[in-house]
């Protein structure tokens, strides 16, 4: 079973940019694809990144120029880099390991704010 945190959530005005973490631990042979979704108050959870392992990357297209999803494969860690933020990018941040693992951390809250 594998365990997600993330962190690096808060509040940030219009405009700023904020760096999210998932660390995974547990037992992790192979992890090929990791995902960040949000959800909002009130709306259905989205799937914001994906990150395959060879690298490929892709993106909602409401996010597509401001956001970067990386990976340290050495430390288990996956990073979204968040700029440019929008008040409509408030929402709980989670992390996310697709079957065979079908994990999810606990969220983090970034608010978007002036």
């Amino acid at each position: 079973q594998v365990h997600l945190v993330e962190s690096g959530g808060g509040l940030v005005q219009p405009g700023g940019s904020l760096r999210l973490s998932c660390a995974a631990s547990g037992t992790i042979l192979s992890i090929n694809v990791m995902d960040w979704y949000r959800q909002a108050p009130g709306k259905q959870r989205e799937l914001v990144a994906s990150i395959i392992s060879g690298g490929s990357t892709n993106y909602a297209d409401s996010v597509k120029g401001r956001f970067t999803i990386s990976r340290d494969a050495a430390k288990n860690t996956w990073y979204l880099q968040m700029n440019r933020l929008k008040p409509e990018d408030t929402a709980v941040y989670y992390c996310h390991l697709p079957p065979p693992f079908g994990s999810w951390g606990r969220g983090t809250q970034v608010t978007v704010s002036a």
